[in-house]
């Protein structure tokens, strides 16, 4: 399940956020200032960023400006959500590393549609750099045959799960692709991780490459 770190010091729109992109399958922080957000993120990354401009304490851009400063934020996907809806503060936006920039009042369907998106382009560029660690590693045997990897100890259901997770398909485009519910996609991805003693889905990932269970070529490049 993708988690969503919202900062906006409006907290009638913050929780109505929240609340909001929950029902929607994903988990969600709020918090009212850059500050704070910072601290999150320090403490547990998100998926995510979705930021208000005008706050206290530190607006949205200098926020930006210091989550891209780090090694952990660089390539998280950052959206502003502000009434600052002029060019140059459009343009200042992306300028320090913004991904979108959406201006308030707004659908919350189409914030929903730009997160979708967003978390979409950044599975797919995860998907290449998995694909061209794989080519690396097949370019290192020297035409060598790679040994077999061992039989995953999963059900088979859980080992669908399995495949899409190192895809890094969310939860929710797994249920929609396997016809199941996200619940039932997490209950799985949970049993996947306690049976191979793993933490997270990054760990997974990197779980499967070391062992040698290879991608279909045709699951990462086609899918378009």
């Amino acid at each position: 399940m993708k988690k969503v770190l919202v900062v906006d010091d409006d907290a009638t729109l913050r929780m109505a956020l929240t609340r909001y992109l929950e029902k929607r399958g994903y988990l969600t922080q709020g918090v009212a200032s850059g500050v704070e957000a910072l601290k999150v993120f320090e403490q547990d990354p998100p998926d995510l960023v979705v930021s208000d401009v005008m706050m206290p304490e530190m607006d949205g851009f200098e926020f930006c400006r210091r989550l891209r400063s780090i090694r952990s934020g660089q390539l998280v996907p950052f959206i502003f959500l502000s009434s600052k809806g002029d060019v140059e503060d459009r343009v200042q936006g992306h300028s320090i590393g913004a991904d979108d920039y959406l201006i308030k009042p707004f659908e919350p369907r189409e914030l929903l549609a730009k997160i979708e998106a967003q978390l979409e382009r950044t599975r797919r560029i995860h998907s290449e750099i998995v694909l061209l660690m794989q080519r690396e590693s097949h370019s290192s045997t020297n035409g060598s045959v790679a040994a077999t990897p061992n039989p995953l100890p999963l059900t088979p259901a859980e080992e669908k799960v399995f495949w899409e997770v190192i895809q890094g398909f969310t939860n929710k485009q797994i249920g929609d692709r396997l016809f199941v519910s996200p619940r039932t996609v997490q209950t799985h991805l949970s049993n996947i991780l306690s049976k191979l003693q793993l933490e997270n889905r990054s760990q997974l990932v990197r779980f499967a490459f070391e062992r040698g269970y290879k991608l279909p070529t045709e699951s990462l490049l086609g899918d378009e």
